[in-house]
């Protein structure tokens, strides 16, 4: 099993931010600490938290007062990398990371026809974890036709990220089924859930903004560890 690249530090601290205040831990209007606080307590330099900050205020999250603070503004959607990640921790958010077990280009199973045009696809097999607790392992397909190879050394903890600017391909909405599951039969020793033992279930298509069908995906999560969560904001 092999780590992702990483993320860049400043997206890492943005996307924590991001998931603390949908998960109601930062209060709307609540102001942050001291920014030379803040980056002592998370071990960052000041300019790489700035540099997290800047970005969650491009996001319209907040508000960064000249001589009074940053003020936390809640949002119902916001185009971060982690926007479609539905899962979190029970006390909710939690920073993803990854962990790839495998990366294969096969043959499509039968099912998976309306994946692009290509007969292969490229299958990548990893392990989930959110701020360190293991929650959930994935099985996630990308159309062949898409690149010739795909390599450990070329994912991020973000499919998303990686799709967006290695491939062009920028995921613009998802669809997913929600059930309980078995493990399969492929799930590692690491894996504190065992083959053929009960899970959360998702089976998830993610679309092109033209509607087209550009991954595919099984992720089979632990329920006492994490929960399935899609907010959504008035229409």
């Amino acid at each position: 099993m092999a780590k992702t690249s990483a993320l860049p530090k400043f997206v890492q601290l943005s996307e924590m931010l991001i998931r603390e205040i949908a998960a109601g831990h930062l209060a709307d209007g609540v102001r942050l600490p001291p920014e030379r606080d803040m980056a002592e307590d998370l071990g960052v330099a000041v300019g790489t938290l700035r540099k997290a900050l800047a970005d969650v205020e491009a996001k319209g999250l907040l508000d960064r007062v000249q001589g009074s603070g940053n003020y936390v503004r809640h949002r119902p959607a916001v185009d971060s990398v982690y926007a479609f990640f539905r899962l979190e921790l029970l006390k909710g958010g939690g920073l993803p990371t990854a962990e790839v077990l495998s990366v294969d280009r096969l043959a499509k199973p039968p099912g998976f026809a309306r994946l692009g045009g290509h007969a292969d696809g490229h299958r990548i097999r990893r392990v989930r974890s959110l701020d360190g607790i293991v929650i959930a392992l994935e099985e996630i397909w990308l159309d062949g036709a898409q690149r010739k190879s795909v390599g450990i050394a070329d994912l991020s903890d973000s499919l998303y990220h990686f799709y967006r600017h290695e491939l062009g391909l920028v995921i613009a909405s998802v669809e997913d089924r929600i059930g309980v599951d078995a493990m399969p039969a492929w799930t590692p020793e690491v894996f504190h859930l065992k083959a053929g033992e009960c899970a959360g279930f998702i089976e998830r298509v993610s679309w092109t903004a033209a509607r087209q069908p550009a991954e595919y995906s099984h992720t089979w999560y632990d329920p006492a560890r994490a929960n399935y969560i899609s907010r959504m904001g008035k229409g």
